[in-house]
């Protein structure tokens, strides 16, 4: 019996032999990808700071753009007034171009209101004016609305 308690013995350190040396090899792998995981999170991180300031500068740069507050400044008064204040601080020839035309149409579409006998079909020219200009803007080109387009640039001049 005590031979083979000792070989029993022996197989019992045998197996323990090899469960150390199949822990070391699994806490060697563990470690192994930890450091490739570790690369790998660091290598995502720094690509998503190189993408976040890529969107930051496209952001700066469409809210810069004078095309932008063109378009803002047709969609109603307070449009009008969010495009006014946008353009107050990074003033814009052509956002600066379409808040005067808007503002012309604007004031232009009250006063034919005011008037008794053309107020019924007073709206059809300012509406016809603000699609052209809306047109106009959206292609980021300066075209003056019919009739008083010119005007509307010389009487608002300020803005």
């Amino acid at each position: 019996m005590s031979d083979e308690n000792k070989d029993l013995g022996d197989e019992l350190n045998e197996m323990i032999g090899d469960a150390k040396d199949n822990a070391k090899k699994a806490g060697e792998k563990i470690s192994q990808k930890t450091n490739e995981f570790k690369e790998d999170a660091k290598e995502f991180a720094n690509e998503a700071k190189e993408k976040a300031s890529e969107f930051a500068g496209e952001a700066k740069e469409v809210l810069s753009d004078g095309k932008n507050v063109a378009i803002i400044a047709h969609i109603t008064i307070i449009g009008w007034i969010i495009a006014l204040v946008m353009n107050g601080s990074n003033k814009t020839e052509l956002g600066s171009y379409y808040i005067r035309q808007v503002l012309g149409i604007m004031l232009l579409g009250i006063v034919l209101s005011i008037i008794p006998v053309i107020n019924f079909f007073a709206w059809i020219l300012p509406f016809a004016m603000w699609i052209m200009s809306l047109v106009g803007s959206l292609s980021g080109e300066k075209k003056p609305v019919f009739l008083l387009g010119e005007q509307f640039q010389d009487w608002f001049k300020g803005l």
